[in-house]
């Protein structure tokens, strides 16, 4: 969903009215809106109009595998206008391990952050990674999982990728690459072009995919096999984004991993990246977890 120069001349109410209607029509019947979130959404809609900025979290995206961060380019752009700081940093994509370490640090030692309430927001891998980034810190608020794995202690993500497109012949899926930064034995996973339409770009314009395709970032085979630790959702509420045409991590995964966690979940008609092509979607998901810890 894109916004012109009208659109921006618009009240901020109303706008969030405009996002409201593309949910409804964007969301999958079958799986109940939490009672209420029209209410809460035009209440949200309300504060930004007068201006209470303080009274608004942070919102900090993390981005998944073979991405960065301007797959969250939309959502960017619809929480800013707003009203809303937000964050995108880089996931090294290096293991579960060092990336929550990086995420944890950016988090709890970046002076713009510190005393701030904060939602995480994660794509995908990004969403094993802030299970356990937020762990310790009192100023996140909120998970909120997009299309995203959400383990519990000690899963990993082969454990948790049942029914995926991305698990089989490595050769066949991957082009692998030599990683010297990485542990011995260690390689860089690229998807091959010719898998990303059909599996991890579905529902995307094939013009698109191929842009997808020729800038993602690698994953390090190594990410796949780490136990993951004990997870923030044990003490923070959580919201949950599924695509019902996930071929990456199957909506029947997504949905058993959200309701282990108690997550709020929200279906929604897309493949793996309803971050970029239902971000309205994603965006209500956000202010809902903003205005219910707010």
């Amino acid at each position: 969903m894109s916004f012109s120069r009208t659109a921006r001349r618009i009240s901020l109410p109303a706008l969030l009215a405009v996002i409201l209607a593309a949910v409804l029509l964007a969301v999958v019947p079958g799986r109940a809106t939490p009672a209420g979130a029209s209410t809460r959404l035009a209440a949200a809609g309300a504060v930004t109009a007068r201006g209470h900025s303080a009274s608004k979290p942070v919102i900090v995206l993390v981005h998944g595998a073979w991405a960065d961060a301007s797959s969250w380019n939309s959502v960017i752009s619809q929480l800013q206008l707003l009203g809303f700081t937000v964050y995108a940093p880089p996931n090294p994509l290096r293991g579960l391990p060092q990336d929550s370490a990086y995420l944890h640090e950016f988090l709890t030692q970046n002076p713009a952050l510190q005393g701030q309430p904060v939602i995480l927001v994660a794509h995908s891998y990004g969403g094993a990674v802030i299970t356990n980034a937020a762990v310790g810190d009192p100023d996140i608020k909120a998970l909120v999982y997009v299309d995203a794995f959400i383990p519990d202690e000690s899963d990993t993500l082969t454990s948790l990728a049942t029914g995926s497109c991305l698990l089989g012949d490595p050769a066949t899926l991957f082009n692998i690459v030599p990683s010297p930064s990485g542990p011995p034995g260690d390689v860089d996973l690229y998807i091959k072009p010719s898998a990303v339409p059909g599996c991890f770009a579905t529902g995307l314009p094939a013009s698109q995919a191929a842009v997808i395709a020729a800038a993602q970032r690698p994953l390090a085979a190594s990410a796949f096999g780490e136990p993951s630790g004990t997870p923030a959702w044990k003490t923070l509420p959580s919201w949950a984004v599924i695509g019902t045409g996930d071929k990456v991590i199957t909506p029947a995964q997504q949905t058993f991993m959200a309701q282990r966690a108690g997550a709020r979940i929200t279906d929604v008609s897309a493949g793996h990246l309803s971050l970029i092509s239902k971000p309205s979607v994603v965006t209500s998901v956000i202010l809902r977890a903003a205005q219910a810890t707010g």
